[in-house]
């Protein structure tokens, strides 16, 4: 009888326990995000991330930045002056 005792109030304790760190868990987990949650739980869609398109319009301004400082031919340069 006592032996049962024991194993019940072990169980109790291993259960509780282990419903407490999984709780803890999911707090973390959540915490830092639960205005995201919210917001997008009451019909607000954020807006897109796509870094590569980001990416490739950076690259574009970048070789238009290089091709516009590029010192200009010679021969363009007196059609140009002629002009």
């Amino acid at each position: 009888m006592e032996a049962d005792m024991v194993m019940i109030v072990v169980s109790a304790l291993v259960f509780s326990t282990a419903l407490a760190v999984s709780l803890a868990v999911i707090g973390l987990a959540i915490g830092p995000q639960w205005r995201r949650i919210v917001r997008m739980g009451m019909g607000h869609v954020e807006p897109s991330f796509a870094p590569l398109e980001v990416l490739a319009l950076a690259e574009r301004r970048i070789a238009v930045r290089r091709w516009a400082s590029a010192p200009v031919p010679l021969p363009i340069r007196r059609l140009r002056e002629v002009a």
